[in-house]
């Protein structure tokens, strides 16, 4: 699939996504949210992409929906959470390899809430973020109402979710919204090195471990340590598993090949 919305770019194990609608935000209209979920799919199926990069173009991250196609005569708003967004959400908790989200801009609506399901999330310090559906007499979707509580609490979700305020990014870092707010110019050579330094880790386990975080949401103790034991089992059984404990006893640096 070639691509007109979004740029999709392989390098050094790292797969690049980066939202291109500058001149909209990048908010999200049908084509560009159908490109995205091509990209993610095709980064799942690339055994040489071991990390993804998630990023926009120009002064934004993601501004949300193109509110102009979403009031366009027939167009139905649970359609376009139906075929946008819940397939892309769902493709980052899902996919077994690390996802790496550079906030560069404001992350606003939906955009706020796939940066926040996202793994790692970095961003610009002069980024914000704003939960603004309720501005447009909407709730939060794109797992807002799932992600944002666990994330920050119950008061300051529902906070955030009507009062609408802009959290600048090193107050999201402060709450726990994201993993760190970075100066702008540093943006894109830290995230960049963050998904390298990953795609060079023992893929197999990341991708294990954010399978036992993503039960751990909705499992009880007693289950979640029988998961953990079945995960386990997996990754002791992995090449890169061998490798680690090798390199180890070796006292050398391990050579993992995420499998």
């Amino acid at each position: 699939m070639s691509y007109t919305k979004i740029l999709y770019t392989v390098a050094e194990g790292v797969a690049t996504i980066t939202l291109n609608r500058p001149d909209k935000l990048n908010s999200f209209d049908r084509e560009m949210a159908l490109e995205t979920i091509d990209a993610l799919d095709q980064a799942k199926d690339d055994a040489s992409v071991r990390a993804v990069l998630l990023t926009g173009e120009g002064r934004a991250f993601c501004a949300g929906q193109d509110l102009a196609e979403a009031i366009a005569p027939g167009t139905l708003i649970e359609e376009i959470i139906t075929v946008q967004y819940n397939p892309i959400v769902r493709r980052l908790r899902a996919l077994p390899k690390p996802v790496v989200a550079a906030v560069n801009g404001v992350a606003a609506g939906a955009g706020a809430n796939i940066a926040y399901a996202c793994d790692l999330t970095l961003a610009a310090e002069s980024a914000n973020f704003i939960q603004s559906f309720i501005n447009i007499g909407l709730i939060p979707d794109s797992g807002g109402t799932y992600t944002l509580p666990r994330l920050v609490g119950m008061q300051r979700a529902f906070g955030q979710m009507i009062l609408a305020p802009k959290v600048s990014a090193k107050e999201a870092e402060a709450q726990g919204m994201i993993w760190k707010a970075v100066p702008d110019a540093e943006l894109m050579h830290e995230a960049t090195a963050l998904a390298k330094k990953l795609a060079t880790m023992p893929t197999k386990a990341i991708a294990l471990t954010k399978e036992a975080l993503n039960r751990a949401q909705h499992t009880s103790l007693d289950t979640q340590l029988d998961h953990e034991n079945e995960l386990q089992s997996i990754a002791g059984r992995s090449h890169d598993y061998n490798e680690g404990v090798k390199a180890f006893l070796e006292k050398r640096k391990p050579v993992y090949r995420g499998e």
